[in-house]
């Protein structure tokens, strides 16, 4: 890599010490480019963290899946390619978790801020951020930006308000969904329709009932209990459920207008699949948005016919959030479409999970990097996975965006299809690992490409 260089057109900002701002001013000090790297704390706080090292892990200190054969597996394994800084701290502390990447949560965070501090490129500057910053910069403060700042984006971007969520429904994988069940078809439509039904007779749908009623939620911490900001159109389906027997058969599981081709008749309740992605790979459970934890919905949502073998690719959950709406001001560059030399990275783009933002960052230093030094931007291949999740988080319906993490339904069908699971899973790593050799040799900066490893 170049050698850091004193010119001030190379200077460049970087606003949050998360994942994606470390990962985003690691890339760019590497390619000789001074980093002025802004983290707020431990001057101003946040509900959620409650240390003062840079990429602090707030919730789980696991990663994810490592296997290859695996979406979040298949997006590490990239990023190891790609050189990460973020992905070399996790392998350094990582503990024991099976085939997932676990760390020791502090010494993680402790060997990223070791390393941030000590790089001769990089200078961290410990305070707020009030202001879109007018140079070259990456914003990467994440779903807890603070107040003033999230104002001074939303009058960047000109949307009234960013975006806030509070439940999110679970998507499936449309090839894990029972065909011999379910069956699609819209209301009072004949023939094929947009949906895919899954049907439930009396008895079925009262033992999901009672399952829902009694599974065991996530408790909300504190700055999250702002019952005001939610509205009756987003109840989270186990509180509706426990209104009344019915409460789900006349309201999002209704099932007025569809008849259930194994019986000829209207089934007693259906739950309902929406296509999420163009590929029409993804389905959302419509109206199924939950506080469920993740293997309570794993349970109960498997007693629903059809879905007893789903592979759910995100589940539904409840959370305060802040995101742009990437659609509408990113481009697959992590770039602001409205303003050259401007970059977003991490979760306040919209995507989901830890290496995901790490990703994102990833691509925002190299991208701020390359447009300093006069380079034409980088845009990885689609078939690669973090090339497919920054172009989702570019060209998703602005009308409904909603954020995503790594999943193997963002990528382009293989040609031919693979038949199997396990077999599929593979067949896209392979291709996604093929492919990236080309964005490689024209980084010129090629980490050692190692083969596939055994599926566990």
């Amino acid at each position: 890599m170049s050698s850091v260089v004193d010119s001030g057109a190379r200077e460049v900002t970087v606003v949050g010490g998360g994942l994606a701002g470390c990962e985003a001013a690691w890339q760019a000090a590497g390619r000789g480019i001074r980093v002025r790297l802004y983290e707020m704390r431990p001057v101003i706080g946040t509900p959620a963290h409650v240390t003062a090292s840079l990429a602090e892990l707030v919730c789980s200190n696991s990663l994810g899946s490592d296997l290859p054969d695996r979406a979040g597996g298949l997006l590490k394994g990239e990023l190891r390619r790609l050189g990460s800084l973020l992905l070399a701290c996790a392998d350094q502390t990582r503990v024991p978790a099976g085939s997932a990447l676990a760390v020791d949560r502090e010494a993680f965070a402790d060997e990223v801020t070791r390393r941030i501090a000590e790089h001769p490129g990089i200078e961290l500057v410990r305070r707020e951020v009030t202001e879109v910053p007018d140079g070259p910069a990456v914003i990467a403060t994440g779903p807890l930006t603070s107040d003033a700042f999230a104002e001074a984006i939303r009058r960047l971007t000109g949307e009234e308000h960013l975006y806030f969520y509070d439940a999110l429904a679970p998507i499936v994988s449309e090839v894990s969904i029972d065909a011999s069940v379910a069956f699609r078809g819209s209301r009072y439509e004949e023939g094929e329709g947009d949906y895919i039904n899954c049907p439930l007779d009396e008895a079925e749908y009262t033992r999901f009932v009672e399952e829902l009623v009694a599974a065991e939620r996530i408790p909300l911490r504190d700055f999250e209990q702002e019952q005001d900001r939610f509205f009756e159109g987003c109840l989270p389906v186990e509180v509706l459920a426990a209104r009344g027997r019915d409460a789900l058969a006349f309201g999002p599981m209704r099932p007025v207008g569809l008849t259930d081709p194994r019986t000829g008749s209207r089934p007693y309740a259906v739950v309902q699949l929406r296509q999420d992605n163009l590929a029409g790979t993804l389905y959302n459970m419509v109206g199924f948005q939950t506080n469920l934890r993740y293997g309570e919905q794993d349970r109960v949502f498997r007693l629903i016919p059809g879905l007893g073998r789903a592979e759910f690719v995100r589940y539904g959950h409840m959370h305060r959030n802040t995101f742009i709406n990437g659609p509408r001001v990113l481009d697959p560059t992590m770039g602001f479409s409205a303003r050259s030399g401007l970059f977003f990275a991490g979760q306040i783009t919209g995507v989901e999970g830890y290496v995901g933002s790490v990703g994102s960052g990833w691509m925002a230093g190299i991208n701020l990097a390359r447009l300093v030094l006069g380079q034409a931007p980088l845009v990885l291949p689609r078939t690669t996975m973090l090339g497919a999740l920054c172009h989702y988080v570019a060209t998703a319906d602005g009308a409904s965006f909603q954020p995503m993490k790594a999943n193997f339904g963002l990528l382009p069908p293989l040609d031919p299809p693979v038949r199997g699971t396990r077999e599929r899973r593979r067949a896209y790593a392979e291709r996604a690992l093929a492919d990236l050799q080309g964005s490689l040799a024209e980084l010129g900066a090629i980490a050692s490409a190692q083969p596939l490893a055994a599926t566990a």
